[in-house]
């Protein structure tokens, strides 16, 4: 007969939650006591099965994360870091793309949510009623969405932007672009609006258009045509596109143009020029996204318990400028 996860707890002289916590989530359980609950089970030849566990706690071990676009750079920092996350809390990480569509979203979603035991969904193109439907379902949060009374992760790029914008003046630039990738993300272009307009910076704006390289490719051309001396763009992969187009038109950056994107990905630290960017820090965003859905799953299962830090229904990461090769003086007219 395999041995139980009772006989466990009798030898080790603990209730049964506190052996499944100490392989589940070990850093729930004060250290000298997993270590006699592991002595206990290696005496008695325990070995914990996961697809048991599951069945009986009615739950999977597994988190879901839909992102827009697992190409983009930006993501796959995220993704290991989330996974790192939440294997030490004794969970694994399911991950899809919804390549920013709201029929590939609802998709993704069906085809995950019956294997997962909560969801994150980053920049959703869901309606407010379908999400406050799904989140009906089961445990929820959303990433750079706001919907009322589900659980929210936002990135405030309100530092980031003004330091951008604090540096482009200082260089003298006075007529700028902004390139918007995308319809989710309103804020964002609102914020950048904000920022400019305060120092008295031109700011005009392209799109939206769909965040990836070839949008900046397209919008170089239309920024020469804005005669502007400087270019923040969506993100670094937008941004990325404006320095190989402006480069084809025989347009030198930063001295004929300054560009500046949004994540600081690899790509950004390597590019030619060094692209100047606003850092946001996927494992901050990580373990806070990942900490939010694992408190909702516990509250929604009413299997809270010590351990994790308690964040409310909101949570924000901040945002700063990470000044690179892309950037300088504006050309003299």
């Amino acid at each position: 007969m395999a041995v139980t996860i009772r006989e466990v707890a009798s030898a080790a002289g603990v209730s049964v939650s506190t052996v499944s916590r100490a392989f589940t989530a070990p850093d729930q359980v004060q250290p000298t006591t997993r270590q006699r609950i592991l002595d206990a089970a290696a005496e008695l030849g325990y070995s914990p099965n996961p697809a048991a566990r599951s069945l009986r706690g009615g739950g999977t071990g597994t988190l879901g994360l839909i992102v827009p676009d697992i190409a983009n750079p930006f993501f796959p920092p995220i993704i290991k870091a989330m996974q790192a996350r939440a294997r030490h809390l004794g969970y694994t990480v399911l991950v899809a793309d919804s390549d920013e569509r709201e029929a590939d979203e609802l998709a993704a979603i069906a085809a995950v949510s019956k294997r997962v035991d909560g969801m994150i969904l980053w920049a959703s193109t869901l309606t407010e009623g379908r999400l406050h439907e799904l989140a009906g379902q089961m445990p929820l949060v959303v990433v750079n969405r706001h919907v009322p009374g589900i659980p929210e992760v936002r990135i405030s790029l309100s530092a980031g932007i003004a330091q951008a914008a604090e540096q482009l003046k200082a260089y003298g630039h006075r007529r700028c672009v902004f390139i918007n990738a995308s319809r989710a993300e309103l804020s964002r272009g609102k914020s950048i609006q904000e920022s400019f307009k305060a120092l008295d910076l031109s700011l005009s704006e392209l799109g939206p258009y769909e965040p990836r390289f070839e949008t900046g490719v397209h919008a170089a051309t239309l920024v020469a045509a804005h005669d502007a001396t400087a270019v923040i763009a969506h993100n670094d992969l937008v941004a990325l596109g404006v320095l190989h187009q402006m480069a084809n038109l025989g347009m030198s950056v930063p001295r004929d143009v300054s560009v500046i994107g949004i994540d600081d990905t690899l790509l950004a630290s390597v590019s030619t020029p060094s692209l100047t960017t606003i850092r946001i820090d996927p494992e901050e965003i990580a373990t806070r996204a990942g900490d939010l859905l694992i408190e909702t799953i516990a509250r929604t299962t009413g299997r809270a318990g010590p351990g994790l830090e308690v964040h409310p229904p909101f949570v924000e990461i901040g945002s700063r400028l990470i000044p690179r090769a892309s950037t300088g003086p504006a050309p003299a007219h």
